[in-house]
């Protein structure tokens, strides 16, 4: 099974959120005035405008599902998301789950859980 993913989330800054996931291997291919297109590899992540969020409050995730959960989680780290249990962003470590299954997780600059999920 290869990356993939094709989430629809919330920005509150266009800039800021492509700066944010730039420094995770995402590169811009797309972007108006309401939509922008994030991608790196296989994963792509779509984005919606949305000034009045209040990042505390959202309730918006998805997962990446990754071929190698552990690369991914060390770009987290390298691009100074911080471990923690509170604010945003933050990033939480990798572990095997009730389900048997590896997964890390990060929250993104507007409150966006992302689940990593090895495949």
């Amino acid at each position: 099974m290869s990356d993939n993913s094709t989430p629809n989330l919330p920005s509150r800054d266009f800039q800021k959120t492509s700066r944010f996931y730039s420094a995770l291997g995402f590169a811009e291919i797309w972007r108006d005035q309401g939509w922008m297109i994030l991608k790196r590899g296989n994963l792509t992540l779509e984005f919606f405008r949305h000034p009045a969020l209040d990042p505390l409050k959202s309730w918006f995730s998805c997962c990446l599902r990754l071929d190698d959960l552990d690369s991914f989680y060390a770009i987290c780290k390298e691009a100074g998301i911080p471990e923690g249990c509170k604010g945003q962003p933050r990033l939480h470590a990798p572990k095997i789950e009730s389900w048997g299954g590896r997964m890390g997780a990060f929250v993104d600059p507007d409150g966006t859980l992302v689940r990593m999920i090895q495949n």
